[in-house]
């Protein structure tokens, strides 16, 4: 029998905690991969991994989920503006917004 195992993961909190986060006691996040994994459509490279609190080259991947707010541990950063614009195009492209 399989155990299931937690291994923890940056993400990127994409919902707004005001509008959704409260209400619904979850985020809507994306992940974020190491960047030498096998590219997908509309990947976003992180240029400032310094911001992000990231240590190696890491990308944005547009796998989105939700999660509770009871399994988020820590903020690591936040994306610089260039980096959350990039972001935000990829996103409305996906969602076909």
């Amino acid at each position: 029998m399989d155990k299931a195992q937690e291994k923890r993961r940056p993400a990127l909190v994409t919902s707004s905690r005001a509008v959704f986060g409260r209400r619904a006691g979850h985020s809507v996040m994306a992940m974020i991969t190491s960047a030498r994994n096998p590219p997908w459509p509309l990947d976003v490279p992180i240029s400032d991994l310094e911001v992000a609190g990231l240590p190696a080259p890491s990308i944005v991947r547009m796998k989105l989920f939700t999660l509770d707010h009871r399994f988020i541990i820590a903020r690591r950063g936040k994306l610089s503006e260039k980096d959350r614009k990039a972001v935000s195009r990829a996103l409305r492209s996906a969602l076909d917004l």
